[in-house]
C-alpha cells in the first residue's frame, strides 16, 4: 500500500490491527495538527515505494480508543507493527532518518 496521505477519521478496531498479517505502521495524528503537517514530508519520503507495508492513518483526539489503547499522548505517534504487535515507535518525527531507524525493525 505505500504511504497514505490522509486520515481516516473512522479508526480500525484494536482487534483488526492485532490480526494484521505482515508490516504495517499505524500512525496516529489530526491533519489540523502542526507537528503533524510538518512531519509529513519525512514520513511520506520513508514510506513511498515501500510495497510490502500498510499505512494506516488514524485520525486521533478524545474519546478515541485506539490512540488510547497504544497510550499515544502526543502526534504524530507512528508506531511500526509486525504481525499486529508493536515492535518500534517514533513521535514527532524531525528527519526522515528516524523514520528509516524504525523501519529497521522491519529487518
Amino acid at each position: 500500500m505505500s504511504f497514505n496521505p490522509e486520515y481516516t477519521e473512522e479508526e480500525p478496531s484494536i482487534e483488526s490491527i492485532e490480526n494484521l498479517a505482515g508490516f504495517a505502521v499505524l500512525e496516529f495524528g489530526a491533519p489540523w495538527c502542526e507537528f503533524c503537517q510538518a512531519s509529513t514530508s519525512f514520513v511520506e519520503a520513508s514510506l513511498t515505494g515501500r510495497l510490502d507495508l500498510e499505512h494506516i492513518k488514524v485520525y486521533d483526539g478524545k474519546g478515541k480508543r485506539l490512540g488510547r489503547a497504544f497510550q499515544v499522548k502526543l502526534w504524530p505517534t507512528l508506531i511500526a507493527l509486525h504481525n499486529g504487535k508493536e515492535v518500534a515507535r517514533v513521535i514527532r518525527p524531525a528527519s526522515t532518518d528516524e523514520l528509516l531507524k524504525m523501519l529497521d525493525a522491519f529487518k
